[in-house]
């Protein structure tokens, strides 16, 4: 993953464990002061609330202690690799279509930004410009070429990058 996408798992880990839940804890224990827990929508809502938080909480954990962070900009982009921006034509339709490949977190397919675990990057890592791919699709199997390969910051390309009031619970 990129310095950027390990930066948010950082920052959203520490919010949560140090933001929302001391407040959802504290809001639990204010509902357990109002009396009858089986019957206390507000204990079981902030209860919930608590267990959510903690499975983010091993889930996030889990992803900071696997990951594996690049610095793209420091790499060579003379072949397809990590955080390369690859332009590919359709040897079938002769159109261009533009993808970055990224980390798994950081993906969003819709605006181009593909996992390094897709059958396309996969398909496309270690290939130079002019080099041709084919690969198996569902609709069958599809012949590319690469066009352009060159380095663009992933996190310019993001449509969706989540802030602080995506971490919090309402």
């Amino acid at each position: 993953m990129s310095i950027e996408g390990y930066d948010l798992l950082i920052l959203e880990f520490k919010h949560l464990l140090e933001v929302e839940k001391p407040k959802v804890a504290q809001e639990k224990l204010i509902a357990a002061a109002l009396g009858d827990r089986s019957e206390n929508a507000d204990y079981q809502a902030a209860k919930e609330k608590l267990r959510f938080i903690d499975k983010r909480l091993f889930f996030l954990n889990s992803m900071i202690e696997k990951s594996q962070i690049i610095d793209p900009s420091k790499l060579l982009h003379d072949k397809v690799g990590f955080g390369s921006s690859v332009t590919i034509l359709n040897l079938q339709t002769d159109e261009e279509e533009s993808y970055t490949i990224c980390g798994v977190l950081e993906s969003e397919p819709e605006n181009g930004l593909i996992s390094v675990h897709s059958p396309l990057a996969k398909a496309m890592m270690g290939k130079k410009v002019d080099d041709e791919f084919k690969i198996g699709l569902p609709s069958g199997e599809k012949e590319y070429e690469i066009v352009n390969i060159y380095y663009k910051n992933i996190f310019t390309l993001k449509k969706n990058i989540r802030t602080k009031s995506d971490f919090s619970f309402h």
